[in-house]
């Protein structure tokens, strides 16, 4: 096999622009590299992630090479890469924290020897969102540029560097690019776009499955049948390979459309008679059409999704097995018909914009709500706590309140969040809502059974 020096590489590797890159780990016997086997990066595509609290924003990119990328032990400086992007006509460069090789196309904390480099950001950069209202256009929005050769421990060069910088060809969103584009259009005429996540081989399983329905907030009433998915995990968290392992089920995420309807009794889509009749009918319609358990169909909402629990409930009580409501409000004449339903509200006691007593237009907020449902004879066991606890403690206050409940005979819990303690904004109080592994235990073993 024919050897190549150090010096032949660097004079092979046109347009080297620096030093090169020698890997930190102690220098072992092994075979080196030829030129024909070294790598070339040939494509880029982006890695994005919705995050419990900083919405949809890339963190990395996958670099994808000809060859396997095998440092044999070295490690690469964030240094070796140099990442730009221009959003809305401007360029700003991101922070590169590390890079690795991989198998996949994916964030790793342990990489391994494979045809991608993971070019690590930093999710914290000011230009790493990935969506306003609407996603970014983010296709061909990254330049990424190699500065440094990037070596063995014995300084074979496995990636040398290129006169070519290369912009990423597409962009990944793990758990979210497994959700199905959809829309109904009910007996009306009204039509809602949705997102589905089908449970892995359903079709090939004799079984039914839960079925999870999330209802977004506000700022999430758009035309492209993502905002509801990205903006927040309330969708996404049930869908992740981890929680699908312990509870396959579906997850069907519609979505208010533009001109906003804006026609409820308080001024909520959730609550508007169109909106709210076409996601009724999605839901039984659907429930009909796959293999659902219906006696399992669980609702999630958050702020005006949560409204919309509390307004949906009450008319349809015996249809729902659970629901959980995240800074909500409603009406508390309509309390004493969903007395039987099993509920896990949650709110910051400091929310400014669905206050915790108050709510919204001159409708109660959550603590109001769940005095209404006591006072109608639900048994409500209520626990306070900081919403920025470590994820071990704030479950184990969730166990504790879990226990509380079972031991009183209670359905009805209500986590309350100490003021002060809801980070970015007290309002978005669920970001640890659906991240509770307690919460949703307790959610998956609701049945109306």
């Amino acid at each position: 096999m024919t050897r190549v020096s150090r010096r032949a590489a660097l004079t092979l590797a046109a347009g080297a622009v620096s030093a090169p890159v020698v890997g930190t780990a102690p220098v072992a016997a092994q075979e080196p590299l030829t030129t024909s086997r070294r790598a070339v990066i040939v494509r880029a595509d982006l890695i994005t992630a919705v995050t419990p609290r900083d919405n949809w924003r890339v963190i990395a990119v996958a670099v994808q090479c000809t060859g396997r990328i095998d440092l044999r032990g070295a490690t690469i400086p964030p240094s070796a890469f140099e990442v730009t992007a221009t959003i809305g006509g401007t360029t700003t460069p991101r922070t590169v924290t590390r890079v690795y090789p991989n198998i996949a196309p994916e964030v790793s904390d342990h990489g391994r020897p494979g045809e991608y480099l993971i070019v690590e950001l930093n999710p914290a950069d000011a230009n790493a969102r990935a969506a306003g209202t609407d996603p970014l256009p983010l296709d061909r929005a990254y330049n990424i540029r190699q500065m440094t050769d990037i070596l063995t421990p014995r300084g074979d060069v496995v990636l040398a560097v290129s006169p070519f910088a290369v912009r990423n060809d597409s962009v990944i969103t793990p758990v979210v690019d497994h959700f199905a584009a959809g829309s109904f259009t009910d007996s009306t005429g009204f039509r809602l776009g949705y997102r589905v996540f089908h449970p892995e081989d359903f079709s090939r399983r004799n079984t039914r499955y839960p079925l999870v329905i999330t209802l977004h907030g506000g700022g999430e009433v758009a035309n492209n049948t993502m905002t509801q998915l990205t903006s927040n995990r309330i969708a996404v968290t049930f869908a992740k390979p981890e929680r699908q392992r312990e509870h396959p089920a579906f997850v069907l995420s519609p979505q208010i459309p533009l001109p906003r309807p804006m026609e409820g009794p308080d001024g909520t889509d959730w609550t508007d008679a169109r909106v709210q009749a076409a996601t009724v009918e999605l839901i039984d319609r659907f429930a009909a059409w796959y293999p659902v358990d219906t006696d399992r169909i669980y609702l999630v909402g958050l702020s005006s999704g949560g409204r919309g629990i509390f307004s949906i409930l009450p008319k349809y009580p015996g249809r729902f097995a659970a629901a959980l409501p995240t800074a909500g409000w409603g009406e508390v004449s309509a309390m004493d018909k969903i007395t039987d339903v099993p509920l896990w509200a949650d709110h910051s006691i400091d929310d400014p914009v669905v206050p915790y007593k108050e709510g919204r237009f001159g409708k109660p907020g959550t603590w109001t709500l769940m005095n209404a449902l006591e006072a109608a004879g639900a048994k409500v066991t209520r626990g306070e706590w900081a919403n920025d606890l470590p994820k071990a403690e704030f479950e184990a206050r969730s166990r504790t309140l879990l226990r509380e409940a079972r031991a009183a005979g209670s359905h009805v819990l209500f986590t309350s969040y100490t003021a002060g303690t809801t980070p970015v904004n007290p309002h978005l109080s669920w970001a640890q809502t659906y991240e509770n592994d307690v919460v949703i235990e307790w959610l998956f073993a609701q049945s109306r059974r």
